[in-house]
């Protein structure tokens, strides 16, 4: 069952050197503070796994915690691209960095069969293309049925999942409204998940379109109002477009990220004794 717990505690407890860790959220739900705080226990050496890393993952492959990148789309939304994430492939700063690329589809469906206990998904994909012949998670079968070949793709089951959601309950099953990805399969695919919440409330009330993670599917609920800034949470906060435009100087120079890194993420507490996270703004 999930417990409510620090998000200083959470990270600590949950991830670990060496891990593979999907923080997923799709244009809101970003959880960074979650991200943060890795980044200021200096866990290292991950595989980070994401269908659209943005300028979150360019935070953590920036600090130089990550060592290998599982994705299928990596840019500053709206913006251009992510400058620390080039800059470790190009020029291997802070350190070289390993990649595994896909199409959306395929990671998708790789999450779906880690979560559904299955060994690998097959799609019509990545045809005309030469993703499948750089990656050792691509390959083809035959259709026992038609004939057809498919591609398949081995299945995604990360050491832990962190999401950013709207709600949880007392007895920690999480609520998530809006614009969702594979928040959920990702949790359902991870050995371990962490989600951060804007609030926990005594009852959840249905919405529309809601998802509900069950609390025997998380490990650690934790309260960090505006834990996805500079992204948003549906019906609690809108998207900082501002942070995002201002990322992209920030991040074309070393010493301005490295300065921002240590004032704005590495400088600050982290949670309050009121459970808010002192997020970067």
């Amino acid at each position: 069952m999930a417990g409510t717990r620090s998000l200083h505690d959470a990270v600590a407890d949950l991830i670990h050197d060496g891990d593979t860790v999907a923080l997923e959220g799709f244009t809101h739900l970003i959880p960074f503070a979650a991200a943060h705080e890795i980044i200021r226990q200096g866990i290292t050496d991950l595989t980070l796994a994401r269908m659209t890393p943005d300028v979150i993952y360019d935070q953590l492959i920036g600090a130089g915690l990550v060592r290998k990148l599982v994705f299928s789309w990596g840019g500053n939304p709206g913006v251009g691209s992510l400058h620390r994430f080039r800059d470790a492939v190009e020029n291997g700063w802070p350190r070289p960095l390993e990649l595994d690329e896909h199409s959306h589809a395929g990671m998708a469906n790789r999450y779906v069969a880690g979560a559904s206990g299955l060994p690998f998904a097959t799609l019509r994909g990545y045809r005309g293309s030469d993703l499948a012949t750089r990656t050792d998670t691509v390959s083809t079968v035959t259709c026992p049925f038609t004939g057809e070949e498919l591609a398949a793709v081995r299945a995604l089951n990360p050491d832990v999942a962190v999401i950013h959601a709207q709600r949880a309950d007392r007895a920690g099953n999480v609520q998530m409204w809006g614009l969702t990805g594979v928040q959920k399969e990702a949790v359902l695919a991870a050995k371990r998940s962490l989600v951060t919440v804007e609030e926990v409330v005594d009852e959840l009330e249905p919405r529309p379109g809601g998802v509900v993670l069950p609390h025997w599917v998380v490990d650690a609920v934790s309260v960090v109002p505006g834990g996805a800034h500079p992204s948003y949470a549906t019906g609690y906060s809108e998207r900082d477009n501002a942070f995002y435009r201002a990322w992209d100087p920030i991040a074309r120079d070393r010493e301005a990220f490295t300065k921002w890194l240590d004032t704005e993420v590495r400088g600050v507490a982290g949670a309050r004794g009121d459970g808010t996270e002192a997020t970067a703004r």
